[in-house]
């Protein structure tokens, strides 16, 4: 049997396949593994190239064959789809992956370490807790509304609802309804309490990361922003200029050109949403404050808003802060308060 050089391994939750590949494209070997047989099988593999979709769990087994003295490359699904062949079953999409991985124009995302995925948990946590949050508020919004209690919008209106259902000493509000909203309220205050442990949390990993605090002087990006990119962008190097890591978030247009003639339609909304929607954040605080502003970036931001509107504006210097932090991070530069 010929020495297998390339292996495709489609991963799942319990049952894996792998196919694997002479130097001349011949198979080797198409194998279903159980999960508990996963390390067992490669220790007894010659060192090779693996592929992988990056999908869920891949980024942990990706590290567990590094440390077998594999070659590991994830690949975004979107990219092995077309070496797909015929119908989709676990045979077929190791396959791909085998094909695709050995594309000397492929794209690759890089192997996240635990401590990385560890910080990207507290924010999506952070995030699952506001959108919660926001659900508490929605519904006790709603039911006092049904009982003529109306408050201010924002965080001060909240604070009104829920003194009033937590006050005794009235009646505007039935013992019914406030003990079916007691629970909302205690909610409310659990909520709170544990979005302020994760910004804590976050702080304190921002604190220690040195890429992190160089992103952080970029204006518009936090400590919130600095981080997640700083987690989520691995290696700066696989991007070969700013424009490449804009068009991964989704911040430039969509193009449906032909024939020479160029066609720009709204942008991709493609990569991480997440990150791009801290950096629009990020981007219309700076235009905010863009008429009394220093630094270079936010000056075009002023000119740039006698021209065009708000929103496209802001999403132009979200554009603007993702290639800034391309070069940061591809240089190990800090913002000097002039770049372009």
């Amino acid at each position: 049997m010929k020495e297998v050089t390339t292996i495709g391994l489609d991963i799942a939750k319990h049952v894996f396949q792998a196919h694997g590949v002479a130097y001349n494209g011949d198979v080797v070997f198409r194998r279903k593994l159980r999960r508990n047989e996963v390390i067992e099988f490669f220790t007894g593999v010659p060192s090779c190239l693996i592929g992988i979709e990056a999908c869920a769990t891949a980024h942990f087994w990706a590290r567990q064959l590094l440390d077998l003295g594999h070659q590991v490359k994830l690949i975004p699904a979107s990219y092995v789809k077309p070496y797909v062949k015929r119908q989709k079953n676990d045979a077929a999409d190791a396959e791909a992956i085998c094909e695709a991985v050995t594309r000397p124009s492929m794209r690759f995302v890089p192997i996240k370490t635990e401590d990385q995925q560890s910080v990207l948990m507290l924010h999506r946590v952070r995030e699952l807790l506001i959108r919660q949050r926001t659900m508490l508020v929605n519904a006790l919004r709603g039911h006092l509304a049904e009982l003529g209690i109306v408050t201010q919008l924002g965080v001060k209106g909240v604070g009104m609802l829920v003194g009033l259902v937590e006050d005794e000493d009235h009646d505007m509000i039935p013992g019914i309804a406030r003990t079916a909203l007691l629970p909302i309220t205690q909610q409310l205050r659990d909520n709170g309490l544990q979005i302020d442990e994760m910004d804590k949390q976050i702080l304190a990993w921002h604190r220690s990361n040195e890429l992190s605090q160089r992103l952080e002087t970029i204006p518009g990006i936090g400590p919130i922003s600095a981080s997640a990119l700083a987690a989520t962008v691995a290696d700066a190097s696989l991007f070969k200029s700013g424009r490449q890591l804009a068009a991964w978030l989704g911040l430039v247009p969509r193009q449906n050109s032909s024939g020479g003639k160029e066609r720009l339609g709204k942008i991709t909304k493609q990569g991480d949403p997440y990150i791009r929607r801290l950096l629009v954040v990020g981007a219309a605080a700076v235009l905010r404050f863009s008429r009394n502003a220093k630094s270079t970036t936010a000056i075009w931001g002023a000119g740039m808003l006698s021209r065009r509107p708000y929103t496209v504006v802001a999403v132009a210097m979200a554009n603007k802060m993702a290639r800034i932090a391309w070069a940061l991070m591809a240089k190990g530069t800090k913002f000097n308060g002039t770049a372009a």
